[in-house]
């Protein structure tokens, strides 16, 4: 006989079935549902893959490769017209290690809008506000490392149920004779009903530091397209490492973040809010696999990889620049110097 399993709507991880509480919950996302609202979610998902979907997915596997990092293990992808290349994480030389499989062609995608020549601009006028970088920083060499990269990343939009009470208070002071009185009036407040949290995204390499792609945020996507081979040309992309399963605590608290915020955007005219119950449970997540644009740079250190992105949509950058304490040494002990030589000159001239 076979098997039976079910996903959960929120992560695709594995729902198993608790009997104590008679639900199906997930171990991942700590997600819960009953026998019926499983079976109304799964009665509206489409069981078969559309033959036109078949086809780009293979169409997707036969030209794109996936190349290999033996030094520090990352993985590449890249269209076929691609011969030789460098991880742009190590600069070490990359393997072809073969092709790619359809189940890892991206939804959507953004394709880059910003030019090597304004990334390059962009980076030299951030470096050029940093006097104690190294030297070698801001050399021709390093600026030929700048790649620009497709970073894999997870949209989601959060169905979410809003349940939040609260107490509003309202607080009048008046003086009358020779007392002085404060009237106190407290309100029930409540938020209830569902909300949906759009586009809220999380990448899914982990080479790259969240906080990275999270201060290069945010990305229009208005001008998100449908996948084509044609945006890898000329170009690198991140082949993901983070299933959604991975990356959906992440993106519940980004979305709890949200909801919170608009519902207390709702709420004025009260001297004090104090919420007594706030819950936000996403009932269901739609999951868009999308390539997001970066000129990516990092650089090594004193055994210490530096990273650098720029938004390759809207050119927003960050980054931490490497500190050479030899050119701040330098720079202090010549204010020393200076400083002693102004003190020796004022001292000559009291006696």
């Amino acid at each position: 006989m076979e098997s039976v399993e079910y996903k959960c709507p929120n992560c695709n991880a594995d729902l198993k079935f608790n009997p104590a509480n008679q639900k199906l919950e997930c171990e991942y996302c700590l997600s819960s549902f009953t026998v019926d609202e499983i079976k109304k979610l799964c009665a509206t998902t489409e069981n078969s893959i559309p033959q036109e979907a078949v086809q780009l997915q293979e169409d997707f596997a036969n030209h794109t490769h996936l190349y290999r990092c033996k030094s520090c293990g990352a993985e590449i992808m890249a269209d076929d017209q691609l011969t030789a290349t460098f991880c742009y994480y190590c600069h070490n030389p990359v393997i072809l290690a073969g092709k790619m499989g359809g189940e890892f062609k991206p939804d959507k995608v953004i394709g880059f809008k910003l030019t090597r020549e304004n990334a390059i601009s962009c980076f030299k006028k951030w470096v050029g506000k940093r006097w104690f970088v190294p030297k070698d920083f801001k050399s021709q060499q390093q600026l030929e490392k700048l790649t620009g990269l497709y970073v894999p990343f997870w949209l989601a939009d959060c169905h979410v149920n809003v349940d939040v009470r609260a107490v509003g208070k309202k607080l009048r002071h008046w003086v009358s004779g020779n007392y002085s009185y404060t009237e106190t009036k407290e309100f029930r407040v409540v938020r209830s009903g569902t909300m949906v949290t759009r586009g809220i995204p999380a990448d899914g390499e982990t080479k790259i530091e969240d906080l990275l792609m999270e201060a290069i945020e945010p990305y229009d996507y208005r001008e998100l397209k449908d996948f084509s081979m044609s945006y890898l040309s000329g170009f690198y992309a991140d082949k993901y490492d983070v299933d959604k399963a991975a990356v959906f605590p992440r993106i519940r608290v980004r979305s709890n973040q949200a909801c919170s915020a608009l519902v207390r955007s709702t709420i004025s005219g009260y001297s004090s809010y104090i919420p007594s119950n706030e819950n936000y449970t996403i009932t269901n997540t739609d999951w868009s696999y999308t390539l997001l644009p970066v000129w990516f740079m990092s650089y090594k250190y004193k055994d210490r990889i530096y990273e650098f992105a720029i938004n390759g949509q809207t050119g927003k950058l960050a980054g931490t620049p490497p500190l050479s304490k030899g050119r701040l040494g330098a720079l202090c002990g010549a204010i020393g110097m200076g400083v002693a030589a102004v003190i020796m000159v004022l001292g000559g001239a009291l006696f």
